[in-house]
């Protein structure tokens, strides 16, 4: 995406995570950030502490006040040379801000206008939305916890998803406009990013006849997939064909279950897990972790450790081929730290390269002026700005 040039105006994860995708492509996106604070996520505790570190690599910063009226002129400028302008703040403030698609559309025809947002068109589409607002909204937090307990996902997989699809609708408008020589808005949104992701429970409602049950008590499509208990830790093993069956039945010397006539089938086998995973997980228990792991790849049976994120940090197959990014992360107390993140999970050509890293996440404002300049601003007119409180730098 060479060539491309972005202004992203966003915060948290859904706008951020678009640009980073368009950013990683090779795309020059400019994010452009509130003056004189900046994006308030570089900011955040908590669960929050890793937003901006996580979905920022790649970009160039600007940081203009467009409460100020040449903070929108500014702007409005720069727009006139951009390709796609992604945004994903509450409904209604870009265009409280002289910045919604009629005012920047206006300026440039050919302007792709990616609204990231809470809700697409109908009755809620002015409420503003979080990813765990529509987690438990669409149904995702009911099927995730048990009954009774609903629970988030244990990442902002809305927000994530979202942006893959803003993206994704983004590419098809470009390829539009080399046809018609114009551009348009488009939009992706979290709840409606939810809501695709239950397709497979509603329709299997349809299909089974029964309402779906939250993922921990759930109707079994497979006997064995489950987490075991090993000698010094837990796997996850995973048999979903009957080849797998007699192969992991005899990888783990289970000769009467694998020559018991009612569990020949997986049909067989999901309707006696009552007793069967019982049975298997006393088999399993005096091996330890690295004994299973073994066997499962010698029958060719899925497993997996249970993970934790940090765990990913060391991660061999990940730090093979250019999996993990080398990002400066701010700590808390003010350091900067180098931590491996991961790529973009993608790859191309014979070589299977993966996208990577070209700029560390960048300081507040850092590249106002390069921007500024760039954009056919005198050097003075920016100083000016800069003394106005119009715009932000960082050295």
């Amino acid at each position: 995406m060479t060539g491309l040039k972005v202004l992203e105006f966003s915060h948290t994860i859904m706008g951020p995570c678009a640009g980073l995708i368009l950013a990683d492509l090779g795309a020059d996106v400019i994010k452009v950030e509130p003056a004189p604070d900046g994006d308030h996520t570089r900011h955040l505790p908590g669960f929050g502490a890793g937003f901006f570190a996580g979905f920022n690599r790649n970009k160039r910063s600007i940081a203009i006040n467009l409460k100020h009226a040449e903070g929108r002129a500014t702007v409005h400028r720069l727009v006139k040379d951009v390709d796609i302008v992604l945004e994903n703040y509450a409904p209604g403030t870009m265009e409280r801000l002289g910045c919604g698609y009629a005012d920047l559309e206006a300026i440039n025809p050919r302007l792709i206008y990616l609204a990231l947002k809470g809700f697409l068109a109908g009755p809620y589409e002015h409420r503003t939305a979080l990813d765990e607002v529509v987690q438990f909204q669409a149904g995702l937090a009911y099927m995730t916890g048990p009954a009774g307990r609903p629970l988030r996902a244990g990442a902002s997989v809305n927000d994530i998803t979202g942006a893959i699809f803003g993206v994704t609708a983004a590419l098809a408008a470009l390829r539009e406009r080399d046809a018609t020589g114009r551009g348009q808005r488009i939009s992706s949104a979290l709840f409606e990013s939810a809501a695709f992701f239950m397709v497979t429970h509603m329709a299997g409602a349809v299909a089974s006849g029964h309402p779906p049950r939250p993922m921990p008590e759930r109707r079994h499509a497979w006997a064995i997939y489950d987490v075991f208990n090993t000698s010094d830790d837990q796997v996850f093993i995973g048999v979903t064909s009957d080849k797998q069956w007699i192969r992991f039945t005899e990888e783990f010397g289970l000769a009467a279950l694998g020559g018991n006539p009612d569990l020949a089938t997986n049909v067989m086998r999901a309707s006696h897990r009552s007793w069967l995973i019982p049975a298997v997980q006393e088999a399993l228990a005096p091996f330890s972790k690295a004994v299973i792991a073994e066997r499962c790849e010698r029958a060719a049976v899925s497993w997996a450790a249970v993970g934790k994120p940090t765990d990913l940090f060391d991660d061999p197959h990940l730090a093979s081929h250019g999996g993990l990014i080398d990002v400066a992360i701010r700590t808390a107390e003010g350091a900067i730290e180098m931590a491996r993140l991961p790529a973009m999970p993608v790859e191309f050509g014979a070589d299977r390269e993966r996208p990577r890293l070209t700029r560390q996440p960048p300081r507040l404002g850092e590249h106002t002026d390069e921007i500024l300049v760039g954009a056919g601003f005198d050097r003075r007119e920016v100083e000016r700005l800069a003394r106005e409180r119009v715009i932000a730098a960082t050295p």
